[in-house]
């Protein structure tokens, strides 16, 4: 099963802000209607399939990054729908999605260049969860490479412990959530357009951490799905196209 995420350590300062109403650990309840993602439901499969038919997409490449404790697997409906929509997608090709590691940024960008290499487009990059902390990291790294980020449910605003799975992260990764083995500034832009996917149904990720604040995201975006559906819904799957499109 896919777990969402931690919030590396933020290096900017702004001034402070009462938080959001919806910026803590989300109810248990919530939580616990996650499961339902994890049951079969092929008119959902149709009605993004659908969707996708009707976009047309620029051919542009498009990186998608799975969240913690997942692999490119659970990204495959996402990357169907994006080359049915007339892009070509590329998973992130690293396996399993464990947590930050020292050479993260320099592995994702190995990735990228292979990706620019072969297609030749701008590169449009999806993160879910957790990968979108990479992405938006690695969009700061090679902007020379990227057209736009896309977070999904992806807690880059906020507590970096505003989540149901930070106790996890910490076990399998032996540091802590806010101090992690590489240099970020999550809550910094990436500076080309940014969309930020959020939901007020997210089990996982407080929404307002996955929203952001306004300097920290050109565009948020609800999406009425969970936090396991965010790469699979047609609530995210239209949401997502359109920001591919923007």
């Amino acid at each position: 099963m896919h777990y969402v995420v931690i919030a590396m350590s933020q290096t900017l300062h702004h001034p402070v802000t009462a938080p959001a109403a919806d910026s803590g650990v989300p109810p248990l309840l919530r939580f616990l209607a996650e499961g339902q993602a994890l049951v079969s439901r092929p008119f959902t499969a149709q009605a993004a399939r659908r969707i996708a038919a009707t976009h047309q997409g620029d051919g542009r490449a498009v990186m998608v990054i799975p969240g913690f404790m997942a692999r490119d697997i659970f990204t495959l409906r996402l990357r169907k729908m994006l080359e049915i929509a007339g892009y070509s997608p590329h998973g992130w090709g690293l396996g399993m999605n464990r947590g930050a590691t020292s050479d993260l940024l320099e592995r994702l960008s190995d990735r990228l260049d292979r990706i620019a290499t072969r297609e030749g487009t701008p590169i449009s990059i999806i993160g879910w969860s957790l990968g979108g902390l990479y992405a938006r990291e690695l969009a700061k790294l090679r902007p020379d490479l990227v057209d736009r980020v896309i977070t999904l449910g992806s807690p880059f605003s906020g507590d970096p412990r505003a989540n149901r799975a930070w106790k996890l992260y910490e076990f399998v990764n032996r540091h802590p959530v806010d101090r992690p083995p590489l240099e970020v500034e999550l809550s910094r832009k990436p500076p080309m357009k940014t969309f930020a996917l959020w939901s007020a149904n997210d089990g996982i990720v407080a929404p307002a951490c996955a929203r952001g604040l306004p300097h920290e995201t050109d565009s948020h975006v609800q999406v009425d799905c969970r936090h396991m559906d965010f790469v699979s819904s047609p609530a995210a799957i239209r949401a997502i196209l359109d920001a591919l499109k923007a």
